[in-house]
């Protein structure tokens, strides 16, 4: 199979790319508007020629290319809406015209944006599919309109389509000034596996589970990240005394953060449940909090998969590439 995967410098791009390849199953043609080692053809997928050039014999798209939260502070609203809006339209409909079996479009979980923090007071929220994204940001408003293309292609026009909402699976520090002063990075991140983070390789997996289910579901939405060891029963604790829920949880935990000295969240807002794509895609997440906990037990260095290791840490850039401003308008 032929396999388009745009953003493919990117952390997950590159990710797919590298998976795509060891398995030598199928044929990845990765696209971007940075050059990288897994970056087939440089331009921007707000492009419409530049993406048609690059349909031919397409049997699946992998869209992870996007403009991210961190980019909200460096570029304008109208490069989200070229890149996150304009650039998936593009690749839908050239998707359509080129006979295209399966379009995945990566989003995320941010989508969610104001739904995410309960009132003071309240329990910590449940964040399943059916909960209705209040975007309070560029970037989650972008997203949501381009999920909501992703289905009005797949109803006009047949061509299966399957979103995945992801949580947090970089290795870059928090953009929360707050957050990352209190902890230590990786103290952070997998505290963070608890109920917003998911290792990169579990991502890889649902994309490509994603492109084999796409034609029998047709259209869904589905987030992804790391199982959670909480149930609802947990959710008013979580929100006044996180520490005590986990240790009836998962015990393990205070002995691994003792020995490293670090600490364990106060209190947690939100629960990303990925119930329904364990269900219906038939995703099994190998990475969670536990098994993150077992290798620190064990003494293990890098908690993060191997897959992650390899792509490592890339930053964002900080102003538009040339082949994205040639293709954006002034603000």
């Amino acid at each position: 199979m032929k396999i388009l995967v745009t953003g493919s410098a990117g952390h997950l791009g590159e990710a797919l790319m590298r998976t795509l390849a060891a398995s030598g199953a199928h044929r990845a043609v990765g696209v971007d508007v940075l050059p990288s080692a897994h970056t087939h053809h440089v331009g921007s997928i707000a492009d419409r020629a530049f993406v048609r050039a690059h349909m031919a014999g397409v049997e699946a798209v992998l869209h992870a290319a996007t403009l991210h939260k961190p980019h909200v502070a460096t570029h304008t609203r109208q490069a989200f809406v070229d890149t996150n809006i304009t650039g998936t339209l593009n690749l839908l409909e050239e998707s359509v015209a080129a006979g295209v079996q399966a379009f995945v479009f990566t989003s995320t979980t941010s989508a969610f944006g104001r739904a995410l923090v309960p009132p003071p007071g309240e329990p910590a929220a449940w964040i399943t599919e059916d909960v209705v994204p209040v975007p309070k940001n560029i970037y989650g408003a972008t997203k949501v309109a381009a999920e909501d293309l992703c289905a009005l292609v797949q109803r006009d026009h047949g061509m299966p389509c399957i979103v995945l909402r992801t949580s947090r699976f970089f290795p870059e520090g928090d953009d929360d000034e707050h957050a990352a002063a209190a902890y230590h990075a990786d103290n952070l991140k997998v505290s963070e596996f608890l109920y917003r983070r998911v290792d990169i390789e579990d991502v890889v997996s649902a994309h490509l589970l994603a492109i084999e289910r796409a034609r029998a579901i047709g259209f869904a939405r589905y987030i992804i990240s790391a199982t959670t060891p909480f149930t609802r029963d947990d959710l008013a604790e979580l929100r006044r005394d996180t520490p005590a829920v986990v240790r009836r949880r998962v015990p393990a935990y205070a002995a691994a953060y003792e020995r490293l000295r670090w600490a364990m969240l106060p209190t947690i807002d939100r629960v990303y449940v990925n119930e329904r794509a364990r269900r219906e895609l038939g995703w099994r997440p190998r990475h969670d909090f536990a098994s993150v906990v077992a290798r620190l037990a064990a003494g293990e260095d890098d908690f993060r998969s191997a897959l992650a290791r390899a792509v490592g840490s890339k930053g964002y850039h900080r102003q538009a590439p040339a082949a994205l401003e040639r293709h954006t308008a002034s603000p």
